[in-house]
């Protein structure tokens, strides 16, 4: 018998529409050395719930389902010893996507990905509350000034490989075409897909860098957050590596790279150790969490909190290979005029205290 090994990088989306990173799920299944042969669609449809026939055989007609990392026809045999990968969308069907023209920050193009920088304020893609306004709704206008012939169906529900929280700007990649998809998909799943974001969050480090590690899942009680969970309690594995780019006393500037893209993962894990991000309202960063509570600090953080009324999140930077030439792609993106305002406010602040040498 297989002994499952499941990454899974989708939770289903928070009611509040902001949600996960990755789309795809990766399941892992390693044949018994008493296994004797069998079509190897009969033998993941007697290990995968809730999977039909039908579906398998799909998935395994468009490369969803690899064998000895090569993919394979559903009349394939399985031998013990096969090392056999599924790759399997986890997020659930998105309303009807109508194309709506609306300004995109397009930063690269081609025939197979578009990259694209998203400000906040914008939902990714359709769901409940958001049906309109979202960047998945402004690409599939894009894309039918490209292709008028593309059919409603075929609009890019399928190139939506990872996504952004609502308040959180910074790049997302899109697939224009479904073998880019799943070779992108491919890429977030095995988790080398090199993202790096810069937050902005409360209170010192002990040490300069380090790695924050706990399942993420549905918070018991709230369902809109998201908690940290003891290992194999409840959740997904999480990890989450960060560096301090600037200390300013009473609040840091820090550099947060994704191994895995759990929903609300970076705000999780950090207000798990104690260093909420800033002004983020779900997870208490939109109090005075350090510092003096006297009226003149008061007031300079409820003016940060003004200057920049969501989470101080950025998705800085991402890197992956291109899913038609392989060709290593790397972006950055600026950080935006919200979060540099508030930090260039604590660079002056953190001057001025230690000039006056007052709290």
């Amino acid at each position: 018998m297989a002994s499952p090994d499941i990454e899974e990088d989708w939770e289903r989306e928070p009611e509040n529409g902001e949600g996960a990173e990755d789309r795809y799920e990766r399941m892992s299944f390693t044949v018994d050395k008493g296994q004797e042969p069998l079509r190897i669609d009969k033998f993941l449809l007697a290990r995968m719930e809730g999977g039909t026939r039908n579906k398998l055989q799909q998935g395994i007609e468009k490369g969803f389902v690899l064998v000895n990392d090569q993919p394979v026809k559903s009349n394939y045999k399985i031998r013990p010893g096969d090392r056999i990968t599924v790759y399997s969308d986890t997020h659930p069907e998105l309303t009807e996507i109508i194309p709506e023209e609306l300004p995109l920050d397009i930063r690269y193009e081609d025939e197979d990905i578009l990259v694209l920088y998203k400000p906040a304020g914008m939902v990714v893609h359709p769901g409940s509350g958001n049906y309109s306004g979202t960047l998945v709704n402004g690409v599939s206008w894009h894309l039918k000034q490209q292709q008028p012939d593309l059919s409603e169906t075929e609009l890019p529900r399928f190139g939506l490989v990872h996504r952004i929280d609502k308040n959180t700007t910074g790049l997302l990649v899109m697939a224009k075409n479904e073998n880019a998809s799943l070779r992108l998909a491919k890429q977030f799943a095995a988790h080398t897909v090199r993202r790096k974001y810069t937050a902005l969050v409360w209170g010192d480090f002990d040490r300069d860098e380090g790695t924050v590690t706990g399942n993420i899942g549905r918070n018991l009680r709230f369902r809109k957050m998201m908690d940290v969970f003891p290992e194999g309690d409840h959740g997904k594995e999480a990890v989450t590596h960060y560096r301090v780019l600037e200390r300013f006393g009473y609040v840091s500037l820090v550099e947060c790279r994704l191994e895995t893209g759990r929903t609300h993962q970076i705000r999780v894990h950090m207000q798990h150790i104690g260093h909420p991000l800033f002004n983020d309202e779900t997870y208490g960063g939109n109090r005075i969490v350090k510092g003096t509570v006297f009226s003149k600090y008061r007031k300079f953080v409820e003016n940060c909190f003004e200057l920049c009324p969501r989470q101080a999140l950025h998705a800085k930077s991402l890197g992956f290979l291109h899913p038609a030439t392989g060709e290593e792609m790397l972006f950055d993106s600026e950080i935006p005029a919200d979060m540099r305002a508030v930090i260039e406010k604590w660079r002056h602040y953190t001057v001025s205290r230690l000039t006056n040498g007052k709290q």
